[in-house]
């Protein structure tokens, strides 16, 4: 007697099945910011009120630690130095004075003790008049004096000399100085001196160089990623209009969150900086942590009351394991506990199927 249709053993859906199997899984931050300098470095001039005469570099060049940036008029100080030789000469020639003064003192005080002396050795004799003696002693007194008024004016002509050289030489250092130069190496990005325009170190700076032309992202990070940064970790950088990503190198984390946005700050330094410029928007992936672990399709994973599980396949039969869950990168999770290399596991963890059904498995093609 044929069997009816009724009387027929159900057929078993076909469910697409996955193999656990180990990956390499990164785990990621994203965020965006801002390129910026990591150090501007502004340059004003080292003395003031002297016009601007020429200016050698502008905006874009990539100038050297010690290069000349700007050259500030020399004539007044060139005038105060002339004046200056004409005080050293005038200083010198005060000094053989005061020195041929002195030579002359010494020898007339010495003349006159040597008066004193016979004087009072002939009074003793008794061919010498008292007062004879008194006026040698007094003229050897004031002898003596005139040479101590001789040699306090050298030392005062000579303190002149040494006056005029320092002033000299702090005209040779204000002259030196008409050369405005660059402290550091870098790209100069601002340029607010202007030829005929006084030289002064109050106002804007005359111009801004960003050091070594070393570049960083300003990043904004979710709060709860903050905590999971640390500086050393690497970057991608995707510019807008960039064909590649960047490569950079996560240098600080702000120590703040800001109270209104909720937001941290990263600092990412761009090792390679051709093309970009200060002020351009970058998104960038921070690598967390990159780990080869075993994982699952994240469609595979289903979240309920009871935790997280997935749906194993042992034979042709269906069991809910719960599983303890990873990093998820690319459609992907890992699996950190309930689940071993090789198991099968339903692709699609809510694909028409419960806990001890019956299954017709097909593997996953990918």
């Amino acid at each position: 007697m044929p069997v009816s249709e009724t009387d027929a053993a159900p057929v078993a859906p076909a469910i697409t099945v996955s193999t656990v199997a180990n990956r390499v899984l990164r785990d990621r931050v994203i965020a965006s910011g801002l390129i910026a300098a990591i150090e501007n470095v502004q340059v004003a001039p080292l003395i003031e009120g002297q016009p601007i005469e020429a200016l050698l570099v502008d905006v874009g060049d990539v100038v050297a630690a010690g290069q000349v940036l700007a050259v500030l008029s020399k004539s007044t100080l060139e005038l105060q130095k002339s004046q200056l030789n004409a005080s050293l000469a005038s200083a010198r020639a005060t000094v053989a004075q005061a020195e041929a003064q002195m030579l002359e003192a010494r020898s007339s005080a010495d003349e006159a003790q040597r008066v004193n002396e016979r004087t009072a050795a002939l009074r003793k004799q008794g061919t010498a008049s008292q007062a004879a003696a008194d006026t040698a002693q007094s003229n050897a007194i004031s002898a003596t004096a005139r040479v101590t008024v001789a040699v306090q004016s050298l030392e005062a002509a000579r303190a002149q000399i040494a006056l005029v050289e320092a002033q000299m030489a702090n005209s040779d250092l204000q002259l030196s100085r008409t050369e405005v130069k660059a402290p550091v190496a870098g790209e100069i990005i601002a340029r607010n001196a202007r030829v005929g325009s006084i030289a002064s170190a109050a106002g804007e700076p005359m111009f801004t160089i960003i050091r070594d032309n070393a570049l960083e992202v300003l990043a904004d990070v979710a709060e709860a990623d903050v905590m999971r940064l640390a500086p050393g970790q690497t970057a991608n950088l995707r510019l807008v209009g960039a064909r590649t990503p960047l490569k950079g190198t996560l240098r600080l984390v702000e120590p703040t969150i800001g109270t209104m946005s909720r937001l941290g700050r990263a600092r990412i330094a761009v090792e390679d900086e051709t093309g970009v410029r200060a002020g351009m928007y970058v998104e960038a992936e921070i690598l967390v942590a990159e780990h080869d672990v075993i994982a699952v399709p994240v469609t595979a994973v289903g979240s309920g009351p009871d935790g997280t599980s997935v749906m194993k396949v042992t034979g042709d039969s269906i069991q809910r394991i719960a599983v303890q869950t990873g990093i998820r990168d690319g459609g992907w999770v890992e699996i950190l506990s309930g689940l071993s290399a090789g198991d099968q596991v339903v692709t699609k963890a809510g694909a028409f199927v419960r806990d001890g059904d019956r299954i017709n498995p097909v593997p996953a093609t990918n």
